[in-house]
């Protein structure tokens, strides 16, 4: 398998590397490239932070027992050589690679595997990765035979299998032991944390981090893994992450060569002037297809939040969700919002996630007196005809719509929906925030409504069952629910863990159709179009093998390098 992969590496870089570069011809080693993020890592700890920041630098510090490879999407060895399963797929006997070292020469062994996993599911701890890595609805139990074999049981079997390790980093036992003791392992490695004291098995090592304006790494010496012709990787001796909120700035630091690549796709009012560039030779675009992901406008569900707001009455009733989907005319938001460049979608799979959209998922066609009538059904009237439907009590259909800052597509998109939605009396003030500030009035549920784009951490649905699950950290709408608020959730949650617990793949795509279902019908979630991708970076950048899934790039890090 190693052969094999070196191989597929060798051809990608021949077949990536350009005009510019000779057939045949070797990476450059050493050198830097300047990429962009969009917003500050909320914690170098990725066990207790989910955002998007603080999971790319987990990615380039941190290794995990496997990979998914973001351009395949299937599992390759990463920290674990080889392993054997039994029959049933409960037991995993996973070979730690020999000679692994962390960062700052400490030998690597399951003793740090067992720390992880112990890491994952103490309470104190309270995990966001937990929910996930719980095949058969329990912890998974780790035993290590000697330094070098970890065996893993699973409660039950396991549909994904070891692909759920992905969403397990491995860190370091020597260097957070005693915060796990001391019960303040959920505060440890925050983004304050002096850079020096973070170790990994990753590519690359933090070196600097200014807030508000950088965050550097440069490469780790001792990492593990190796090029095609054996010599040391990662190829690049630097790599700089400047953060740059605003897409119209991140545009212009592209053009102008002031980065090489941004950590996330193009803008479609990108492709035009990113297409003349790559015309004058000074960037490459790549089409990357349709998104796996799309944009999603969701309400609090939370009744001990929200319970005591008089439009909760109507919020939560699955036909004021739906009337809203029927006003929105997806065909024309795809062209407006994304400039033609989607497709119009009506759940939160797409068609970009090939192995599990479902084509014939309940659609709401575009009808606006179907969604007046669904408005009146549950007591939503113009009563004073001022424009704005209210209920018998009064409380009217008029929310605030929190996104993110300096994000075209959601700019557009919110501008749509509040003309969208006038026309059938619901009124939506917009409300731009700095993403920071988002994410915690979204974990706070202090907000009426939210438009934003959640993404998937695999295409595999079970690999986020923290989204699809009640109980889940990231189920967006009613976050961690003790118990199902909602019957429709209950069977939603039945139907996952099945899923998950099961071999059979045709069954397992009739579960998931199933959920599909129950999601389109009470639409806790609402989805309007999923965008094609496009992707742009550098001539000077060799090595990129582009993803739909984010990081598109930085996913391979290890593999990059620049011709100087």
């Amino acid at each position: 398998m190693a052969v094999t992969a070196a191989l597929l590496a060798a051809l990608v870089y021949v077949l990536r590397s350009g005009p510019d570069a000779p057939i045949g011809a070797p990476p450059h080693r050493g050198g830097q490239v300047v990429a962009s993020i969009r917003a500050e890592p909320r914690s170098f700890n990725r066990f207790v932070a989910r955002d998007q920041t603080t999971d790319l630098l987990t990615t380039l510090t941190q290794g995990r027992l496997v990979r998914i490879n973001r351009a395949t999407f299937e599992i390759e060895p990463w920290l674990a050589e080889r392993w054997e399963s039994s029959e049933d797929g409960r037991v995993h006997t996973l070979h730690l690679r020999p000679r692994v070292t962390w960062s700052d020469g400490t030998p690597f062994t399951s003793a740090d595997v067992l720390f992880s996993i112990a890491a994952l599911y103490d309470p104190k701890v309270d995990s966001v990765l937990a929910e996930t890595l719980r095949p058969g609805s329990q912890p998974i139990r780790a035993a290590a035979p000697d330094p070098q074999t970890v065996v893993l049981t699973f409660a039950g079997p396991s549909g994904p299998g070891l692909r759920l390790l992905d969403g397990l980093p491995i860190l370091p036992k020597h260097k957070l032991e005693s915060a796990l003791k001391g019960g303040t392992f959920a505060s440890a490695w925050t983004s304050a944390t002096p850079v020096h004291e973070i170790v990994g098995t990753g590519p690359f090592v933090l070196r600097e981090y200014q807030v508000g304006q950088r965050v550097v790494l440069d490469r780790n010496p001792r990492y593990w893994r190796r090029a095609p012709d054996d010599g040391p990787l990662p190829y690049l001796d630097r790599l700089v992450l400047e953060i740059v909120p605003e897409q119209n700035a991140e545009l212009l630091r592209l053009q102008s060569g002031a980065i090489d690549f941004m950590s996330s796709e193009l803008r479609p009012e990108d492709y035009v002037p990113v297409r003349r560039a790559e015309e004058a030779g000074e960037l490459r675009l790549i089409e990357l297809g349709v998104a796996p992901d799309a944009d999603a406008f969701w309400f609090c569900l939370k009744p001990e939040v929200k319970g005591k707001d008089p439009r909760f009455a109507f919020m939560q009733r699955p036909e004021f969700r739906q009337a809203i989907s029927h006003a929105v005319d997806r065909e024309a938001f795809a062209e407006t919002v994304f400039l033609g460049a989607a497709v119009p979608v009506w759940g939160p799979i797409t068609p970009g996630n090939q192995q599990w959209f479902w084509a014939d998922v309940p659609r709401y066609r575009h009808d606006d007196q179907q969604a007046r009538h669904l408005l009146y059904t549950i007591g939503l009237e113009d009563l004073n005809l001022n424009g704005i439907r209210e209920d018998l009590n009064g409380a009217e259909a008029r929310f605030t719509v929190l996104t993110q800052r300096g994000i075209g597509s959601y700019e557009r998109g919110t501008a749509v929906l509040q003309d969208e939605l006038w026309r059938i009396g619901i009124a939506i003030d917009i409300v731009p925030l700095e993403v920071g500030a988002l994410i915690q009035r979204l974990l706070a549920c202090d907000y009426d409504a939210i438009y934003y784009r959640p993404v998937a951490t695999d295409h595999d649905p079970a690999g986020n069952l923290d989204f699809w699950l009640s109980a889940g950290s990231a189920h967006f709408w009613n976050l961690e629910q003790r118990a199902p608020t909602t019957d429709w959730e209950r069977r939603i949650d039945t139907l996952m863990l099945e899923q998950a617990a099961t071999l059979d793949p045709a069954r397992r795509r009739q579960q998931f159709d199933a959920v599909q279902r129950i999601v389109a019908e009470n639409l806790p979630a609402l989805y309007f179009a999923a965008p094609r991708l496009y992707y742009a970076h550098s001539t000077r950048v060799r090595g990129v093998v582009a993803s739909v899934q984010r990081p598109p790039v930085l996913w391979n890090a290890d593999m990059l390098s620049v011709v100087e």
